[in-house]
């Protein structure tokens, strides 16, 4: 009798993010006119296919690969050069031409050109090796340069940047992190020398600058004579290469040693006479950096949720194929209750994530009063802080519930955790985002305008259990700014600021999935899977007492 042939366990399918997930699906059916969602769903199933195709082969072949840095010729010439994946190559391409970042400047569909743009960025992100990261830096130096209203940078950056010409196509640094400081930006060490000529140069170190091959960076630095803290930087615009291809002024120390991210060529820069020019006058040059950080505080939400998402619908269609017990792990309850807390919690996360993009896309086309300005100045720091801490914990219960394959660097999920936990660190750690909603934005009008749109949604809910849950999550907004009203002093705020934004964000994640359940605008299945997805999150709790 022949041997039976050996068992080989069948890996998941790469995920139809679009066609084949109710989420995106009723996200965009929910929020936009029909004409628009017509107009744009041809470019959705082409980034899917991409994504799901030749994008998940290409990641897959470089798995094993990561930035190199050559700093001599062979004729010791110093040159630090950086070489970068065959996929990154190609996400270069994909990106200048899908129009990632162009969509947002083009506005073809107005104030949904931003959810246009970031459901792209959500099919395309988990498989792109972290190339958003350039892209996001991209996107917010062009609304820092149109923003400053510097019409000579504007003319020469944008054009480059919002270009879908790959042979024109630019990304952009965003160096502001100096070992003295981190996210302390005031205490940056860079100068800036006013010359004989007019011109600036830059000199100083920056620790840790991301997508180091970009053509162009904004940077911070104190131009000499200025004064301590950060109303004494002005920002600076750079091209990091000369008319002969040579460093502009810049030596790179060295490549940062990661534990994730590992294909985001991070380096270590001396500026050493480096050619800028100012942005926006010689002073106040974090106020300048806040429209950046706007625009890339959203991005790293975007990327959380899509994470998260990547890794649920790899677990789920894993379990439909693994047989344990005797069964498919989907029929196994305590594994159908996971799947559907990685459904739920990655839902929750989009849709926050997407409240956001909706109030940015509004406005950029003037659209906000002064109390949706104020959500949207709160809600920024909140939606990164909340989605950043979710999209770790999910990541780590992905990789869970694939056992020992979970853990397995060839199976290209090991990745997914190292990657995601960068999510809370980028653009403000979620301390640093706490303070920043709580200290330095407009609480009290953004908090009263978060309690409006949430009791909105209660009040327009029939279906009992829907109307309890947002119940709860009203009464969790009302906790939390009860709380702020009542803390004694700045200390015990501070103290308590991290549980009041997680808390407020969850709660805010709650009445929009409750919200999506009740649309009529998605079909009854959908509304069911939504329906189940907000009970499941409900159940999870995690809100301020």
């Amino acid at each position: 009798m022949a041997d039976a042939a050996p068992f080989v366990q069948s890996a998941p399918a790469s995920p139809h993010a679009w066609s084949g997930d109710w989420l995106l699906r009723s996200v965009l059916r929910h929020r936009l006119p029909d004409e628009v969602l017509q107009d744009i769903e041809p470019a959705l199933l082409a980034m899917e296919t991409l994504a799901a195709g030749p994008l998940a082969q290409l990641q897959a072949a470089d798995r094993a690969l990561e930035p190199v840095l050559t700093r001599w010729d062979a004729w010791g010439n110093r040159i630090d050069r950086i070489g970068v994946t065959p996929l990154w190559q190609a996400a270069e391409r994909i990106a200048a031409q899908h129009g990632l970042v162009a969509i947002a400047c083009e506005r073809q569909h107005g104030r949904w050109s931003r959810l246009h743009q970031f459901s792209l960025v959500h099919l395309f992100h988990p498989v792109s090796d972290m190339y958003t990261c350039p892209l996001a830096m991209s996107d917010g130096a062009a609304r820092a340069l149109l923003d400053a209203d510097n019409a000579v940078l504007i003319g020469r950056a944008l054009p480059h940047l919002t270009s879908r010409d790959p042979e024109s196509f630019w990304t952009s640094g965003q160096w502001m992190t100096e070992s003295t400081g981190g996210s302390d930006v005031g205490a940056s060490q860079s100068r800036a020398v006013l010359t004989s000529d007019g011109s600036w140069r830059l000199y100083g170190k920056k620790w840790f600058t991301s997508a180091a091959t970009s053509q162009m960076a904004l940077t911070l630095a104190r131009p000499e004579g200025n004064g301590p803290g950060g109303s004494g930087l002005a920002m600076f615009y750079l091209e990091t290469h000369d008319a002969n291809g040579r460093l502009n002024g810049i030596r790179i120390e060295r490549l940062k040693d990661k534990l994730g991210t590992r294909k985001v060529p991070t380096a270590e820069l001396t500026l050493e006479g480096t050619h800028a020019q100012l942005v926006a006058g010689t002073t106040h040059g974090t106020r300048t950096i806040e429209p950046m950080l706007r625009i890339t505080r959203a991005w790293n939400s975007v990327c959380a949720a899509s994470f998260m998402r990547h890794g649920y619908l790899l677990a789920r269609d894993y379990a439909a194929r693994r047989r344990a017990f005797g069964v498919r792990l989907a029929e196994l309850p305590l594994h159908a209750e996971l799947l559907a807390d990685l459904d739920a919690e990655s839902a929750g996360a989009l849709l926050l994530t997407f409240e956001l993009l909706d109030l940015l896309g509004r406005h950029e086309s003037h659209e906000l009063d002064a109390a949706d300005a104020a959500l949207l100045r709160l809600l920024t720091p909140i939606t990164k802080a909340v989605t950043g801490k979710q999209a770790v914990a999910a990541a780590s219960e992905t990789l869970e519930a694939f056992g020992g394959a979970g853990y397995l660097e060839d199976t290209m999920l090991p990745v997914l955790l190292r990657d995601a936990q960068v999510l809370p660190i980028w653009e403000g750690t979620t301390n640093v985002l706490a303070l920043d909603a709580l200290l330095r934005a407009d609480f009290a009008t953004g908090a009263a305008a978060l309690r409006a749109r949430v009791a909105g949604v209660h009040q327009g809910i029939s279906d009992p259990a829907l109307r309890a849950v947002t119940d709860a999550a009203l009464r969790a907004v009302d906790r939390g700014i009860a709380w702020q009203r009542a803390a004694a002093d700045e200390r015990a705020l501070q103290a308590g600021a991290r549980r009041l934004v997680l808390s407020l964000g969850r709660a805010y994640e709650l009445a929009l999935l409750a919200e999506l359940a009740d649309a009529a605008s998605i079909d009854s299945a959908d509304r069911a899977n939504a329906r189940r997805a907000c009970l499941q999150l409900q159940a999870a709790g995690y809100f301020f007492v």
